[in-house]
């Protein structure tokens, strides 16, 4: 009998998490930061969006090729990638608010375009990390331990099922949901954080909101 290579050991369940939510996020990010002005974006406005592509290609081809690992850490590097780009970014957004090099609504945008940016990155690392990530997850019924205590975890009966009745897990859209109010509120709301690693990745989160939310606060006062 044919054996697995070593990158190819622990196939998925016959049904799988949905992966294309991530996919359309890494590009919304990627959207989003395109529309910065030259003077906040890193390099080429093409540039960013051409390795995220390849990135994301990759990541697919990976995953239905069954080369998990090299999945992961193309995934990894897809999230990462944006992450450098986004703080890049804001610190150039930073040092342009006092030399007043962009117009205020220039500026308001960046920091707009930068805030949604900052969520849909840091759902990315949340989804990807929680668990063992995706593909963890998936080798497991339901969702009983993570970084994250989701409200369905504790639940019992039809609350803590899925609507086919089988055990509740996480999918992207509730990492999605756990990085807006982490952005907004500047710390998670309903769902505690259990693991180090997230507790330092929510702190960074909410501390790159927070950043961004002062400077439109410290332009609107300039303005006014």
């Amino acid at each position: 009998m044919r054996t697995l290579p070593p990158e190819r050991i622990g196939e998925g369940p016959d049904q799988p998490e949905p992966r294309w939510p991530a996919i359309i996020a890494a590009l919304a990010a990627t959207g989003l930061y395109a529309g910065l002005p030259e003077s906040l974006a890193v390099g080429p406005r093409w540039l960013l969006g051409a390795v995220i592509a390849v990135l994301a290609l990759g990541t697919v081809l990976t995953r239905r090729g069954g080369y998990h690992r090299m999945n992961i850490l193309l995934g990894h590097l897809l999230s990462g990638t944006l992450t450098l780009f986004m703080l890049w970014s804001l610190g150039l957004l930073v040092k342009a608010l006092p030399a007043h090099k962009e117009a205020p609504v220039a500026l308001l945008r960046s920091a707009v375009a930068l805030w949604g940016t900052n969520v849909l990155v840091f759902a990315l690392w949340y989804w990807r990390l929680d668990a063992g990530g995706p593909h963890a997850r998936d080798l497991r019924a339901g969702h009983e331990t993570g970084s994250f205590l989701f409200p369905q975890m504790t639940l019992e009966g039809p609350a803590g099922r899925e609507r086919d009745g089988t055990p509740w897990s996480p999918q992207f859209l509730d990492y999605l949901f756990l990085a807006f109010n982490t952005s907004t509120a500047f710390s998670p709301t309903d769902v505690p954080v259990l693991g180090r690693g997230a507790k330092m990745l929510v702190m960074m989160q909410s501390m790159i909101s927070l950043s961004i939310v002062a400077i439109l606060a410290a332009r609107a006062v300039n303005i006014l």
